[in-house]
This record gives C-alpha cells, structure tokens and sequence, in this order.
C-alpha cells in the first residue's frame, strides 16, 4: 500500500516531536505539554481512521476480497452468531436448571423435615424409642448428620445425648436455612402448646451433593465476604462424594459456572432473613442427563443422540457450503480477474491476448465475447492500418492527379478560360483541359469516366495522357481534327482499357482569329451557350469513348460573339437529387446561367456550386462535380 503524506500527518508528527522534545525540558510548562498531548492524540486518532479507510478501501479494491468479505457477514457471521447464541443459550439455562434442581430439592428436604417434627410436636411420648428404632434412620439417610430435640416438660433428642443449643426465645416456627456461628444448618422448628422441637441437619458439602447427586459441584458463600458457609465433612464419612464437578464428556461439553441468591435465617432471630449465595460448577452434558433423566420418557436416550447428530449435519452442511461458496468465489473472481488482466493488455494496445474460457455458463460467454471483440479489434487494427496505407497513398494520388489538371490558362486575346472540379472522394473521374495549340488556337476538353474512385482516376489519367499525346502529334502536322483525335482516342482506349471502362468526352478547339469553336462530342452531356440572355444546347455528334471500336465522330462548328458564354459541365452538376428524389436538372443550371451572366465567371461557379450543394441538403457529394466556363470577349 502506497502511503500518501498529507497536511494532517505533517501536522500530527510536528506535535508529536514538539511534545516529545519540550517532555525533556525541565521549564515547560505543564499546561503547554497537556495541550501538546491532547493535541497529538487528537491528530493521531485522525491519522489512524484515515490509514484504517485508506487500507480497508484498498483491500476491497479487489472483487476477489468484495466477495469473501460479503460472503463473510452474509454466510459466515450469522452461523458464528448462533454458535455462540446457542453456546450462551446452553450456558445460561444449564446454569439456570442446576440452581432451579438444587435449590428445588433444598426446600423439598427441609419442607419434610418440618413435617416430621410436626409429627413429634402431636405424638406419644411413649412411642419415640419405636419411632427412633425404626423412622429415625431412614430420615439420616437422606439427611446425614441430622439432630433432633423435643422440649416439654423433659428433653428428648436424637441421637440421644446429643448437646442441646441454647434457643433462643424469639424463635417462630418455620423451616430452611439457619447461619449458626458462620455455618450453616437445614432447620426447621415447630410449635404444640408446650412442646418445642427443632431439627437441624449440617448443610455438609456430601449433603448438597445429595442434593443434585453427580450433576454439579456446589457450595454456599458469604455474599459479602465470600466465606464458605458449608460444614466441613461429617466424622465417619469417607465414601466418594456426589458434589463433585462432572467431567467432560467431548471437547464441546464446556464448564458452567452460576451462582444465585438463596435466603438464609440468622440463628439469633429467625424472623431475620439475608441472602447468601449458591454457587455451582456442571457442564451441559450433566443438565442434559438430568432433563432426561426420567426413565418413562421413551426419548431420554434418543433426544441427545438427535441433537447431536442435527448439530453434526448443521456444520457438515455448513463446511459444504463454505466450500461451495468458496469455489464459486474463486470461480467468478478468476473470470473477472482474467477481464482485467485482458482489459489492460488491451489498454497496451495489444489486440492479440486471449483469456481462458472455463465452463459453459455466463462468465465463460463473457469472456468468449472479451475474445471475439479483441478479434474483431485487431482485425479493424488491420483494417484501419490498410484504410491508412490506402488513404496516404490516395493523398499522393490525388497530389498526382491535381497536377495532371492544367496550371496555366492560355492567354487568348478574345477568350477567357475559367474551370474547377470537386471530386466526390479523394480523386476524380472527372476531366478537363485546355492546351495552346498555336498563338490563334486552344484546344479545349471536358470528360466524365464511368464510375468513381481510384478506376476512374486512372482512367482519366489514361485519357489525359492520351489526348495531350495525340494533340502534340495533330501539332506537328499543324492541323488539329477534333473527330480523328477523338476516333485515334477512342481505338485507344478500347484496346488498353477493360470492355466495361468508357468515358464520355467533349474536345473544341477555339480559333481566337475567325472567333470560332470546332468540336466533336463523344457522348458528353451537350454544352449550354448563352447569347443575348436565352440559352441553346449545343450538340452530340458521337458515342462515348472507349465502349465500341467502330464508332464514328463527327465534328460541329460554331461562331462565338462578343458575350457569348459557354458553359460545360458533368453529371454530378445537374443528376444530383434532393431528399425526394428529384434531380437538379439542366433546365436549373440554364436558369443559373441566364439570371448571372453579367457576373464574372468565378461568381457564376461558385453559385452553381452552392445551389448544388443546397438542393442535395448535404455537404457530401453525390458525385464528382465540374465546371468549364468559356466566354467571348
């Protein structure tokens, strides 16, 4: 864990060094080190709750830890809680029913020592050496050591010559425990007209064991002082002892200690009563013998088993499910781990990292889907590459094209030339050109490839090529024939291009001295001239170049006035649709035409383009788009 230093543990090591560093100077201040200390505990503690959040918000960065952390306070806190309910619940009724038996048998036994003294309170004096032959014993059995007197007007005890104590007056009839000299004795006193008898039996610790005889070990102590009240072993009694503390029968049978108040009368008065206090020691094992100790309780035997054997099943179940929970832990945090190791590998930009596909449930479909869009990625990787290759080298096509364009418009004394093409992508199938043939003559050409892209750009470069190559030689005869150029292009073209491959093609030449335009129109869209403010299309006089080696070019003459305006043009000016599939039209491009020719013919351009671009509602082109603009001067 990366610690980060900030103003709050500056600020708690400062007054920590300055409390530790004024502790050894003699002269500070007591009120200045108090403040230093509590001041540092203070920043301390607040160090310490932000290290704590810093380390548990780190720890559970991790899914894997989320998981065994939640599966920790869903599955694993609520079972240690009922352990320990339960364990608490065993131990607080365990010692609750060992107190409840002994105390229960306690006022069982001195209840039927107040019925025999009864007895002896309304007897015949003349029957209690039969009484004392054959009852007394008995009664010593279940309470060693026991001792009684009978005061009328002679004193009898049993057994006989046994002291009397001094009683005292105030005594009233009653029966329990009586605190005599610091021990203590069960006793029970009653009254008949002038006979007294009492029975006092020493409260011995083989006494108490008689009480709950194997289930616990008990005594009984001074509440204030802790003494021990119980009377030391009677003489003559060296059997084992049923107060003793049971010994365990399994590693889960833990030992209870309880205790609780029991009251005790004070021998001088017995109308005062004080609490003293009953201690115990069994385990739940003992408690279970004795709920089940009843032999007409058909279940005595079976009960515990079945406890048992449920609470085995409980926490066999419970180490199942643990483990389950585990491996389904390991399961999804290993898939969402591999994600993450996938997602940063791929951050890296390496396109090329598989998972691991484990199993056939949603984890696994996730990563087959991490894998098939890496796949996918690296292939648009390639793709995207070669889209770049291709585009670098259209940039240098299209460098290349643009200079096949001319660079110069040939001055002509009654001419003007003015031309622009917008390709729809990066080249362009559209074609213009204009050459000087002599001082007098332009040649002027305008053509329209089949198609789009890098094809009709090589094609028009074969074009261009091939006319300029056939104009240099029409030159050196010093004799330019549109038709027999367009004818020798045509045969040219359909020998070195594919069958599919044609183009549509116009070539005038311009004489500037007889002001006059000589062309052949191989399949071209026919040129608009405007004179006067009306329009005419000027027309076809052959098929397109490059389709049919027998096609015949004718040639057309025209005489060009002072304002005359020719304007030439390509289908990507007037096929262009709307959004409702309507075409511009030439009939708007004569409109355009009309309405601005008395502006210069870059204005002119420039609102057919615009116009275009507005009627398509879109700045992508449908198609490559370009305009020749012949005017006479």
């Amino acid at each position: 864990m990366k610690i980060q230093i900030g103003r709050v543990e500056w600020t708690f090591g400062a007054l920590l060094l300055a409390y530790i560093g004024l502790s050894f100077v003699p002269s500070t201040p007591e009120l200045l080190l108090l403040f230093l200390k509590t001041a540092a505990s203070a920043f301390g503690a607040w160090v310490f709750i932000r290290l704590t959040r810093r380390m548990v918000r780190e720890m559970l960065w991790r899914l894997r830890n989320r998981l065994i952390v939640a599966y920790i306070f869903i599955a694993l806190v609520p079972v240690v809680l009922i352990t320990l309910l339960v364990g608490l619940g065993a131990y607080l009724v365990g010692g609750q029913v060992t107190i409840y038996v002994v105390n229960s048998e306690l006022e069982r036994r001195t209840a039927s020592l107040r019925g025999t003294i009864e007895f002896l309170a309304r007897d015949d004096p003349s029957q209690r050496v039969d009484w004392a032959k054959n009852v007394a014993p008995v009664l010593e059995r279940m309470n060693p050591g026991i001792e009684l007197f009978v005061q009328d007007h002679a004193t009898w005890s049993y057994p006989a010559r046994t002291y009397l104590p001094n009683l005292p007056a105030n005594w009233t009839p009653g029966n329990g425990l009586v605190l005599r000299k610091g021990v203590l004795y069960a006793w029970s006193y009653a009254v008949d007209g002038t006979r007294r008898v009492t029975a006092l039996v020493p409260v011995t610790r083989d006494f108490l064991g008689l009480l709950a005889p194997d289930i616990c070990e008990s005594t009984i102590l001074d509440l204030s002082s802790g003494h021990n009240l119980v009377h030391p072993a009677l003489p003559g009694n060296a059997g084992p002892s049923h107060n003793r503390f049971p010994p365990a029968v399994n590693n889960f049978d833990f030992e209870i200690r309880w205790g609780a108040p029991i009251p005790v009368h004070m021998w001088d008065n017995t109308a005062t009563v004080e609490n003293e206090w009953l201690t115990i020691r069994t385990r739940p094992s003992a408690v279970l013998r004795t709920i089940f100790a009843q032999k007409v309780d058909w279940a005595s035997g079976i009960v515990p088993l079945l406890f048992f054997s449920v609470a085995i099943l409980f926490l066999t179940a419970e180490i199942i499910a643990m483990m389950i929970g585990v491996s389904l832990t390991q399961t999804i945090t290993g898939a969402i781990h591999d994600l993450y190791g996938g997602t940063l590998r791929v951050r890296g930009s390496d396109f090329s990292h598989r998972i691991p596909i484990h199993g056939k449930d949603q984890l696994a479909e996730l990563a087959t889907s991490f894998n098939e869009m890496t796949a996918n990625m690296e292939r648009l990787l390639v793709i995207e590459k070669e889209r770049q290759r291709l585009q670098a080298e259209l940039e240098i096509a299209r460098e290349v094209q643009n200079q096949l364009y001319p660079r110069n418009v040939p001055e002509m004394q009654s001419l003007c030339l003015t031309a622009t093409c917008n390709p729809a992508r990066m080249v362009s199938g559209d074609y213009y050109d204009y050459q000087q043939v002599d001082s007098n003559q332009v040649a002027i050409a305008i053509g329209d490839v089949a198609g789009k892209g890098i094809s009709a750009a090589l094609l028009m470069a074969t074009i261009q090529s091939s006319f300029r190559s056939q104009l240099r030689s029409s030159k050196a005869g010093l004799s330019v024939s549109t038709s027999a150029l367009v004818d020798h292009l045509n045969q040219q073209l359909y020998a070195d291009t594919a069958p599919e491959k044609y183009a549509t093609f116009y070539l005038g030449v311009y004489d500037d001295g007889a002001s006059t335009l000589t062309y052949t129109n191989a399949g071209h869209l026919p040129p608009i001239l405007v004179r006067n403010g009306t329009a005419e299309r000027l027309e076809v006089n052959g098929m397109v170049v490059g389709a049919f080696p027998f096609a015949q070019y004718g040639e057309s003459q025209i005489r060009l006035q002072s304002g005359d305006l020719v304007c030439f043009f390509t289908d990507g000016i007037s096929e262009p649709e709307n959004p409702y599939g309507e075409m511009f039209s030439e009939e708007r491009i004569i409109d355009l035409l009309i309405r601005n020719a008395h502006l210069d013919d870059a204005a002119i351009i420039r609102s057919i383009m615009e116009s275009v671009r507005e009627w398509t509602g879109s700045d992508e082109l449908q198609d490559d788009m370009t305009l020749l603009l012949v005017r006479r001067r």
